[in-house]
């Protein structure tokens, strides 16, 4: 039976027993695509409320979507889910990754793998081309994540792909991720629950063949379309450039480096003055660049070395660089002491002291150990006056950035900040990226993104021209629930965020976008006809189906979905994309949102209207037995009302 779009089969190994199985994909792909809608699925049915993250039981689910493999359109992308140690209580959470493993896995003949058990010793799986093996991984472990891909393709072959682990997931930092082919990297805390199962890596080695398309010529046709749609492009302001610098410099680049089949974009490999070569790019690039540019010298090669330590052990930089950030406060005021936590904040800076911290987490050495619970859990350990400050220096509930895409600025974001288990980057991106490009335009630049143009976005991608309006807070649920759906969609076909959507362009009347490119080309993929309200149809399922699994986690709707104070208290001083902060009033008159603060009752009023337009209820943001019924979640609704869980 030919599949179209997929590879047809999902790979199902126990790790406590040994067994190994494969599965229909078509039992999940129908209603939820690929990516997170199948591993939400895979989590929903198979990891009840009392599985803790680090038991054997715990699923831990690779999924690519049914885009992966083909070529130009940046589809090529993969998630990691599973119940998570990084939030605090435990939830569902993902990571995204990019680079070339995920393709390897379709072409090897699976769109997903679920692990699950713990295995005695450390092992590794090999997908190859005579089999699945669990493989002896004892050498391996304590080794770095990059020294241990090199040392399994040295066995394997170049052309082997490989996602591990470094030491902070063997010894269950909350915060571990994941390292694979081209330096991607997945965060979430999946990397402490690979290293909870004993597993050191899955290495994926043998040719295999691109997966069928239904309609090749209507998929080329769309992909010429799709190559003709030129994006508007965000200039970075100057004082960004100076000292944080979101990619490599043209003289470090060494070369593009896109994922499986991508044209390219600013994915590049940086090479630094001692000859070591590596992707370098967004938080992992940045984490490090403030504090490095105030010693001088080359602080974009210390940047980087801060980058590759924290790839080597394992580490998600945005909880090091808050952790950093929060230490450092500390210390400057007489909180702590460089004895206390018995690291060299008096070098915050520098490459030693970047290397102390990250080995003492990652091996859980000293205050290490504390802080390897994760940011929210370690700001407990030093007292009232360091929690104090952990609010002022962090957005401590969410283990994400204080500067970037702020609720102050943007107020849909509050919705995505609270209603996610992890900062939702994808959904932040929509408007806190293309927002800046009317700022460009706003400020001069005849190349940036016109207020017409900004108009008509909003009309055709958020619902109405209300949703750029912020003098208001009207129009803003709306606009939150249709990027929502959008996102959670790309999330399964899995599409890059650097490309998708395609909200701003140059070739279109008032600069406005095809949104709906993407599912014109599930079609032409699958062979099975879909059009834009279907596709994002899926994506309200998915995100019904994962908020489903965090009320049976604990979450208790209305009462959860909450900001950290300081949204409601702390005056916006600068973004990081936007620096003077400026956003479209009435009209399209540019205003300023420097000094403001998210309005509690506003926001509590735009849940009311967001609850109501998601058709649940309202008094306590729970879902209802009638929208997920009518979403085709009938069995998730009655295990929910079985188990009292608000509907």
């Amino acid at each position: 039976m030919t599949h179209f779009g997929y590879a047809g089969n999902i790979l199902r190994i126990d790790l406590s027993s040994g067994k190994i199985e494969v599965v229909p994909t078509e039992t999940y792909s129908e209603q939820f695509l690929g990516g997170r809608g199948i591993a939400a699925k895979v989590c929903w049915d198979e990891v009840p409320t009392q599985i803790g993250p680090f038991d054997a039981e715990n699923r831990l689910v690779f999924a690519t979507g049914p885009l992966a493999c083909v070529p130009v359109i940046g589809g090529s992308r993969w998630e990691v889910c599973s119940k998570s140690p990084a939030t605090s209580p435990a939830h569902f959470s993902y990571c995204n990754l990019g680079g070339r493993w995920g393709a390897a896995l379709k072409f090897a003949g699976y769109d997903a793998i679920v692990v699950f058990g713990k295995a005695d010793s450390p092992v590794y799986i090999l997908i190859g081309e005579d089999g699945i093996h669990i493989n002896d991984a004892r050498a391996l472990w304590g080794m770095g994540a990059i020294e241990t891909r090199e040392s399994l393709k040295r066995d394997w072959g170049d052309s082997a792909r490989v996602v591990t682990i470094g030491p902070a997931g063997e010894n269950g930092v909350v915060m571990a991720t994941l390292l694979a082919d081209n330096d991607s990297s997945g965060a979430g805390g999946q990397g402490a629950v690979m290293g909870s199962k004993n597993l050191k890596a899955i290495v994926v080695a043998g040719a295999g063949k691109r997966p069928a398309i239904a309609r090749p010529d209507k998929l080329k046709e769309l992909t010429h379309h799709y190559r003709s749609l030129k994006r508007i492009n965000l200039r970075f302001p100057p004082e960004i450039a100076a000292t944080r610098s979101p990619m490599a410099p043209p003289d470090k680049i060494k070369k593009a480096d896109p994922c499986y089949g991508c044209v390219g974009c600013y994915r590049m490999i940086y090479q630094a003055n001692d000859g070591r070569t590596g992707k370098f790019m967004c938080n992992s690039g940045l984490y490090y660049q403030h504090w490095a540019s105030q010693y001088g010298g080359d602080w974009m090669d210390v940047a980087f070395h801060a980058n590759k330590t924290a790839d080597t052990y394992g580490l998600d930089t945005k909880v090091v660089g808050m952790m950093i950030n929060w230490l450092l406060d500390c210390y400057q005021v007489g909180i702590i002491t460089e004895g206390d936590v018995d690291l060299p904040l008096s070098r915050v800076g520098t490459i030693e002291f970047i290397e102390a911290f990250v080995r003492k987490v990652s091996l859980r050495e000293g205050f290490g150990d504390v802080l390897a619970m994760g940011f929210k859990r370690a700001t407990v350990s030093l007292g009232s006056a360091a929690q104090e400050m952990a609010r002022h220096t962090a957005h401590a509930a969410l283990e994400g950035y204080r500067d970037i895409y702020s609720p102050q600025l943007y107020t849909p974001h509050a919705l995505f900040y609270s209603l996610e288990p992890r900062y939702a980057m994808t959904q932040l991106h929509e408007m806190g990226t293309t927002i800046p490009k009317w700022v460009s335009w706003a400020q001069g630049n005849p190349k940036g993104l016109s207020w017409d143009g900004l108009r008509a976005i909003a009309k055709r991608f958020w619902g109405s021209e209300q949703a750029v309006d912020f003098s208001t807070y009207d129009g803003k649920a709306l606009a939150a629930k249709m990027i929502q759906d959008r996102e959670y969609v790309k999330e399964c076909l899995i599409l890059c965020d650097n490309i998708w959507p395609l909200i701003e362009v140059r070739s279109t009347e008032n600069n406005v976008g095809d949104p709906t490119l993407e599912s014109q080309l599930v079609s032409a993929v699958t062979g099975s006809d879909m059009d834009e309200d279907e596709l994002y149809r899926i994506g309200e399922r998915v995100f019904n189906l994962q908020r489903a699994i965090q009320v049976r986690e604990g979450h208790h709707g209305r009462e959860d979905d909450n900001l950290p104070e300081s949204h409601f208290t702390e005056p916006l001083e600068i973004e990081f994309l936007n620096p003077d902060c400026l956003v479209p009033g009435k009209n399209g008159e540019a205003i300023s949102r420097k000094g403001a603060v998210v309005d509690k009752q506003e926001f509590e009023r735009m849940k009311d209207e967001f609850y109501a337009i998601r058709g649940w209820d309202v008094a306590t943001g729970l879902q209802t037995m009638s929208k997920l019924t009518e979403l085709g979640l009938q069995d998730v609704a009655r295990q929910m009302a079985k188990q009292d869980l608000g509907i």
